[in-house]
């Protein structure tokens, strides 16, 4: 026992000393370790801050002066921007444009995916060739979107206007009737709308377990009972999802509108984000477009915002 024993210290106190240094160690690595991913991470965040927060402190800088593109930087005037912009009859009108455009286009779009995405996800012949084609349009440019949307609804050779003709309908204006050209918009956002939303609804679609499908089936739930019960509720994040990239495209969308209608006729069709555009780039007052831009920034914040606490009380009930 007694030489058990005196083997048995010398083990134990090299243990205890070997103890702090391999914790010491061990902690080193950590300390090192910290600091690896930020290494990963410093391209994109130095990227990320030239050209996303620095514009945006400078935008913010800008909105407090009255400079313009001819004498560059102007005098600080705080809040006058602000105040001018609420006064402004066409900040308004562009306001209410771009909330008619945005609900135009978005459940349009989402509620048409959905509905393909429901009616694709099956086999089929040529699926795969049927999906691409719906997709398309989202991947090509929206100038040559424009400019297919622009022949298609000419009023003198357009396809719609001849065929219009061809039944005996009457001649309709799309793109010079202040009623019809928002619609004409609509539709040519919708054309590529749609396919983005399909593929992002099948992707969903295809990630529900086929169990819960089974087992209502023979619970007996109709098929729209396993849609509305299973497929639906599972749908949920994909659909905040879409929700919010949709609601900030459309926010965002300026070449179609630019290329079909230039915000007319009239101001019918100006959506803000081409407001922001003609005050800083037509008529060259930088700080007010600033201003606007600030506030539209905003708006985007509060809304991600809203949809986010809406998702996550429906989470949580």
């Amino acid at each position: 026992m007694s030489a058990l024993a005196e083997n048995a210290a010398p083990a134990g106190a090299r243990a205890s000393t070997a103890g702090p240094l391999t914790t010491g160690r061990r902690s080193r690595r950590r300390r090192t370790g910290g600091w690896t991913p930020w290494g990963f991470l410093a391209p994109s965040l130095a990227l990320l801050v030239v050209f996303a927060f620095a514009p945006l402190v400078d935008a913010v800088y800008l909105s407090l002066t009255n400079s313009n593109v001819v004498s560059g930087t102007g005098d600080f005037v705080g809040g006058a921007n602000y105040s001018a912009m609420t006064i402004q009859p066409l900040f308004w009108q562009s306001l209410k444009n771009t909330l008619v455009f945005t609900i135009g286009t978005v459940p349009t779009s989402m509620a048409l995916g959905l509905l393909l995405a429901v009616l694709l996800n099956r086999a089929l012949p040529g699926r795969g060739l049927i999906r691409s084609l719906y997709f398309v349009p989202f991947v090509i440019s929206g100038v040559a979107v424009s400019l297919v949307m622009a022949w298609i609804f000419n009023g003198d050779y357009g396809i719609v206007d001849n065929l219009l003709r061809a039944v005996g309908l009457p001649h309709i204006p799309f793109l010079n009737d202040p009623g019809w050209a928002m619609f004409t918009l609509v539709v040519a956002v919708l054309w590529g709308r749609i396919g983005f939303c399909l593929v992002v609804y099948l992707a969903a679609l295809q990630a529900v377990p086929s169990t819960l499908l089974e087992a209502a089936e023979v619970d007996g739930a109709s098929r729209w009972s396993r849609f509305w019960g299973v497929t639906w509720p599972l749908l949920g994040p994909t659909t905040f999802l879409l929700l919010v990239l949709n609601v900030v495209h459309s926010l965002q969308s300026f070449d179609i509108i630019y290329v079909l209608t230039g915000g007319g006729p009239g101001f019918s069709t100006t959506v803000f984000i081409q407001y922001i555009f003609t005050s800083a780039f037509v008529d060259g007052k930088t700080g007010f477009a600033s201003a606007m831009g600030v506030v539209f920034i905003v708006i985007l914040l509060l809304f991600t915002w809203w949809r986010y606490r809406v998702q996550k009380r429906q989470e949580e009930s």
